[in-house]
């Protein structure tokens, strides 16, 4: 730790602490990570006194041009130098309102900064005053929960959780990132509370999810939201996946599980938030299109497309972005059962065309998705799938490159069309496009001009449409 902090910016830190006859030390996350071998540019600085003056000190201190940023609600400062994001803040008390997780706040002792932390592991101080430099000021026993693995809170977790519901959220991300477990008490306090979920902001609730999504296997994390009741709060349309209806001794796999084998399975073929988000929504249809056959058991026909239009509807309430991302996802959830339909059938070059043009740039991340969504306690089943599916994905790079069908767009179009025939009915260009478009996936006509003129002219002559050129 003390190598850590040799670095110039703490040294300048320490400097102005004396200079000012200010007490800092380094807190919360860069402790941690550092005791973990973790490495992080975000330094959290704790001082007695103003952080924001403090940060001004720092920021004229250290060599170059640093802009100071400031928060003015939290009464904080940060300055981003030489790569690092260093955030300063004066020690503080809170205290809070039932009915808000925004804390009244005022200036603390160090006790009171240290008893307002979320967790034990995020308590620890790294003193950048002169006479201790570099001591470690560890009121919680943290190091010894980071040794065993531990999430807790410094406090009575149910007082923590109900003063600020955000921190169950990030109890569990910590969790989830770190591999740790939620000690007994800090775990049923998470039940206890979850209802509190309801007056944190949209935009917070999501920025922890899309942080758990973002772990290595994110599916321990679900798993612990659902057990405690909180997912069921803030993700209904995944939670409703849960559960495993039989019927004439007939059976369907649980779905949610099933979601989160794909996730983390996902999660080891890309860091791509939005196509861990296409693995988390792939099957998030298959309830409300569940039906029974007596014939062949249960179905969900169509839960694909349905899937893909409920995608915006998500999104939006979840605060997340209604752009091209957005639309990404809809397209994989659209499209996540057509690689493997193909691999269970002799796959003919048409059907491959017309999965590389629906997909377009984004086909190999469909078979990524694909091959998450193999999921068997049958090791042989999954290993024939998979190479079933890799079949597929060959015979996509041999078209691709044979027919150059990437991003592919008909070289006709409805100009050329125009010039030829005379319309009465304008829906009769939409067919003659589709006709060609069919008749180049098909490998009937090469996407070339005059091929497609030609199959043109002789389509239109069947339709009995009039030349121009008569």
């Amino acid at each position: 730790m003390l190598q850590a902090l040799q670095k110039d910016e703490f040294k300048i830190i320490a400097q102005v602490a004396e200079d000012l006859g200010m007490k800092a030390w380094v807190v919360g996350g860069f402790v941690r990570d550092l005791m973990l071998g973790i490495p992080t540019k975000d330094i959290d600085v704790m001082v007695l006194g103003s952080g924001v003056e403090f940060a001004e000190q720092v920021a004229k201190s250290i060599p170059g041009e640093n802009h100071v940023s400031y928060f003015k609600n939290f009464g904080t400062a940060q300055i981003k130098t030489h790569g690092y994001i260093i955030e300063f803040i004066g020690a503080r008390k809170e205290s809070y309102d039932r009915g808000s997780r925004k804390p009244a706040v005022e200036n603390g002792t160090l006790s009171d900064d240290q008893n307002r932390r979320d967790f034990t592991i995020n308590a620890m101080y790294l003193s950048l005053n002169k006479e201790d430099f570099g001591a470690l000021t560890d009121p919680f026993n943290g190091i010894q929960d980071l040794q065993d693995g531990i999430i807790r809170t410094p406090l009575d977790p149910n007082i923590t959780f109900s003063d600020d519901p955000l921190r169950m959220l990030r109890a569990v991300r910590f969790a989830t990132r770190l591999g740790f477990t939620i000690e007994p008490v800090t775990l049923k306090a998470l039940s206890q509370n979850a209802e509190r979920i309801s007056i944190v902001s949209q935009e917070r609730i999501t920025d922890e999810v899309n942080g758990i999504v973002m772990c290595k296997k994110p599916g321990s994390g679900f798993e612990i939201l659902f057990n405690a009741g909180i997912l069921q709060l803030i993700f209904p349309e995944f939670t409703a996946l849960h559960g495993v209806d039989t019927r004439n001794g007939k059976s369907h796999k649980d779905n949610f599980y099933h979601t989160l084998k794909v996730l983390d399975n996902i999660c080891e073929l890309t860091d791509n938030l939005w196509l861990r988000w296409a693995a988390i929504l792939h099957d998030i249809a298959k309830p409300a299109t569940k039906r029974f056959d007596p014939e062949v058991g249960w179905t969900f026909h169509g839960h694909e497309d349905k899937g893909a239009r409920m995608v915006k509807g998500i999104f939006r309430k979840m605060r997340l972005p209604l752009d091209e991302k957005m639309r990404y996802v809809e397209k994989m959830v659209a499209l996540h059962l057509r690689p493997i339909v193909l691999s269970k059938e002799i796959v003919t070059d048409s059907a491959v065309r017309r999965l590389i043009v629906d997909a377009g740039e984004d086909v190999l991340d469909l078979l990524d998705l694909c091959r998450a969504d193999i999921t068997s306690k049958n090791e042989i089943k999954v290993v024939k799938h998979l190479r079933n599916l890799e079949l597929v994905a060959d015979k996509i790079r041999d078209v691709t490159e044979r027919d150059a069908m990437r991003n592919w767009q008909p070289v006709l179009t409805g100009n050329h069309i125009m010039e030829m025939f005379e319309f009465t009915d304008p829906k009769m260009i939409g067919i003659l496009k589709n006709a060609v478009r069919e008749a180049v996936l098909d490998g009937v006509i090469p996407n070339e001009l005059q091929p497609s003129i030609d199959f043109m002219q002789k389509k239109g002559s069947e339709l009995g449409l009039v030349s121009r050129n008569r």
